[in-house]
């Protein structure tokens, strides 16, 4: 019974079919780019705190305990006269000391790494946002690349029966004399080159079978296939081009461009914030032995004091140093938003791009089905010819690689438009909407 069980656990996992959605979904809890994205997303929000802290006092305890030497006091020049003395009541000297500071005023630097904070964390947001966005594209591009060349197979694999069948008929041709030993050897060549296609695509698959199964985090041993069909209801009518860019201005990489502004004018502000002066409120209390802050060390008792009140310090240096770093910061102000206005053409660019390509593939649709057409109708002329041998074997090679390319120019055209739909959507920011 159990060996059963482990057969059917084992033929159960060998037997998995994957369809793109499922794909999809299993990339975006599983895979380790969107993993790590989701890991920097809750550091950010833990900065926020980080920032948040630096409002809260400062507190520190601080004990010493030491032994003092002799004190030797040299009363004449070049150490000609000296005295010796021991401190009273020998030589022990501690003390403890609670020392507090809480910031009041620091020329609002501390709002501004706050809001620093806060404006990372939701570029962290948008950044876990692209990549889930990219990896699903990646997956659609992976699990389509596949499908394209699971369907070249098919398309080899018939014309490789077909050539089979071609080749026993020239054999045949041969026996009677009808051909010559020169169209033998040509029909094997063209029956050996499609086997070579054949073999050649089949390690394509199992490659991109396996980087599959690496953008959705499989184990090495799972057996996968991909479930197609209903892959084409996933295009969706083409909208007008204006649509498009509309969304594709509030993508994810045109937020991001636009929040890397507003940190880097947030960084200005905390560097003009070096102009003002820093007021905090302070305390600390100690704990001393012996009695040397008002008096000599012959007085050995312990003793306390206590010190409470607000301190304000200004950087007068800061008046002429930091002008330099408030000028730089200007300019990297101006550099981020000269990055923001490049990535607005940019997807401005890619956006009109991919929408005129998906739209020429979409007018593809009809030429693929006519060259089809045309190609069998071709290849049935030109077989029958042959087979009454008004041809030579060459032009019905020709008609056969016409025929098999045409077939495949339909099929890859409908998946191309698939891939394309799901590019635009990428672009426009609407993958998961």
């Amino acid at each position: 019974m159990l060996l059963f069980q482990w057969v059917t656990s084992v033929q159960a996992q060998k037997e998995q079919t994957i369809s793109l959605n499922d794909a999809i979904k299993m990339a975006k809890e599983n895979n380790m780019d969107i993993q790590k994205s989701h890991i920097e997303q809750r550091i950010s929000e833990k900065e926020i705190d980080v920032t948040k802290n630096l409002r809260l006092p400062e507190v520190n305890f601080n004990a010493m305990y030491s032994r003092l030497s002799d004190l030797t006091e040299y009363e004449g020049a070049f150490f000609t006269d000296k005295h010796t003395y021991t401190p009273e009541p020998g030589t022990v000297i501690y003390d403890a000391v609670t020392k507090f500071d809480m910031p009041l005023y620091a020329g609002n630097k501390i709002n501004n790494a706050i809001s620093k904070a806060k404006q990372e964390n939701e570029i962290a947001k948008i950044k876990l946002e692209k990549t889930e966005n990219d990896i699903q594209l990646d997956v659609a591009a992976t699990f389509l690349g596949i499908y394209k060349m699971m369907e070249l197979q098919k398309i080899i694999d018939e014309s490789i029966r077909e050539e089979q069948e071609r080749l026993k008929e020239v054999k045949a041709f041969k026996t009677f004399g009808t051909v010559t030993k020169n169209e033998v050897l040509r029909s094997e060549l063209q029956l050996s080159d499609r086997e070579l296609n054949s073999l050649t695509n089949k390690k394509n698959i199992k490659i991109a079978l396996q980087d599959f199964k690496t953008l959705l985090q499989l184990p090495e041993e799972q057996e996968i296939s991909i479930d197609t069909t209903a892959i084409f209801d996933e295009t969706n009518l083409l909208k007008d081009y204006g649509f498009y860019l509309k969304e594709t201005m509030q993508n994810e990489e045109m937020r991001i461009a636009s929040r890397e502004v507003e940190v880097k004018k947030t960084e200005l502000n905390m560097i003009k914030g070096n102009y003002y002066p820093k007021v905090g409120f302070f305390g600390n209390y100690n704990l001393k032995y012996p009695d040397y802050m008002l008096f000599t060390l012959n007085r050995p008792y312990l003793y306390t004091i206590g010190q409470i009140g607000v301190e304000a310090s200004y950087n007068l240096s800061g008046l002429y140093k930091n002008k330099a770093r408030v000028e730089a910061a200007k300019l990297k102000v101006e550099l981020q938003e000269n990055e923001s206005t490049r990535v607005k053409n940019k997807m401005e660019d890619q956006v009109f791009r991919t929408h005129t390509q998906y739209q020429e593939i979409l007018d593809k649709f009809l030429v693929t089905e006519k060259a089809l057409e045309l190609a069998k109708e071709n290849y049935r002329i030109i077989k029958v010819k042959y087979l009454n041998q008004l041809v030579l074997i060459t032009e019905m090679v020709d008609a056969d690689n016409a025929l098999l390319q045409a077939k495949f120019n339909k099929v890859s055209t409908r998946i191309d438009a698939v891939m394309k739909h799901y590019e635009l959507l990428h672009t426009a920011g609407l993958f998961n909407k």
